[in-house]
């Protein structure tokens, strides 16, 4: 049973940032900014290399000394390194991307030694963290993918209320990536944790987060659900993040309009409408992506219909207007 390392559900705010902002030197990596999260929530944090997204977790999690601003765990202030002697805070765990374990340790052993759990909760730990396996393994016997899980389940063997993980999936082959993935669907459902999670994959975040916060330049840009970052960016660099994306012409103004290759129809060339020759072809398994060449540039197209070849001459629909 999972039941006494519960920890309590509160629908309220957990964790706050309020105008926190750090620079080294004359280069500014952070930006004055606001963020608020909910208890329980999942939330993203995506942008290219160097927009501040570690910057910003490192932040939450009390180990970066903020040249302005303050981060709070509910109500209670999260000291920097310069205020505390061991940086961090007892509610808050946070997991780098390279999980550095001591050597010449079993796995057992060094879960123990940095739990304030009893035995009996780390094997349920353990259990959750899929390593109940490797607990006789010495530290230098184990793969990428087992020392992310017990870098996992150390980090939680103090009980945070909150995990933070920086880049979890981005040294790992594709079966411990969903390995991984299942086992923070595990902890959130069983546990209740609050997670923050930065990833450069948008497939590992679309379909995952509650809220995406989207960083650029040390900013954050936009803020909303996986739908509305993914249908609605504010702008081509939000929609670069999240895979392909056309400028279309908008019919209202004479400004062009984001839209994603699934809005779109391909049929064959008619009289009318928006014609073009498909010029690219990729097969993406349940999909097919085709790059489109109009007189307004190229478009891309994905569609079920892998039946369509390069070279042919096809129209373009919107979808709600083909369903008409």
């Amino acid at each position: 049973s999972t039941n006494r390392l519960l920890i309590p559900s509160i629908c309220s705010m957990i964790l706050s940032a309020h105008r926190i902002g750090k620079s080294y030197g004359e280069q500014t990596v952070l930006y004055p900014l606001d963020l608020q999260v909910n208890a329980g929530e999942k939330l993203g944090i995506i942008g290219e290399t160097g927009s501040g997204k570690t910057t910003l977790l490192r932040s939450l999690a009390g180990l970066v000394q903020l040249d302005q601003g303050s981060v709070f765990f509910q109500e209670e202030r999260v000291l920097g390194p310069a205020e505390k002697l061991l940086p961090g805070h007892p509610s808050i765990a946070y997991l780098s991307q390279s999980v550095d374990l001591r050597n010449q340790y079993r796995v057992r052993d060094l879960l123990e030694l940095n739990s304030i759990l009893d035995l009996k909760d780390d094997a349920v730990l353990a259990k959750l963290c899929r390593i109940d396996h490797l607990m006789d393994r010495m530290t230098d016997q184990l793969s990428g993918g087992e020392r992310q899980r017990i870098g996992l389940a150390i980090a939680l063997a103090k009980k945070p209320r909150v995990l933070l993980l920086d880049e979890p999936f981005s040294n790992l082959d594709i079966g411990h990536r969903n390995t991984l993935r299942a086992i923070l669907d595990d902890l959130h459902d069983n546990l209740k944790l609050t997670l923050l999670i930065i990833s450069h994959n948008p497939t590992e975040i679309l379909g995952w987060a509650d809220r995406i916060v989207v960083m650029r330049a040390g900013q954050c840009v936009q803020t909303g659900t996986s739908e509305q970052i993914y249908t609605e960016p504010i702008d081509e660099y939000v929609a670069q993040l999240l895979g392909p994306y056309n400028l279309t012409p908008n019919s209202i103004s004479n400004q062009s309009r984001i839209t994603r290759p699934e809005n779109f129809w391909l049929q064959q060339e008619q009289e009318t409408g928006w014609n073009g020759m498909i010029v690219k072809k990729e097969f993406e398994g349940s999909s097919t992506l085709y790059t489109v060449l109009t007189d307004l540039g190229t478009i891309q197209v994905r569609t079920i219909d892998g039946a369509l070849t390069i070279g042919q001459k096809v129209s373009i629909l919107e979808i709600e207007n083909h369903a008409k």
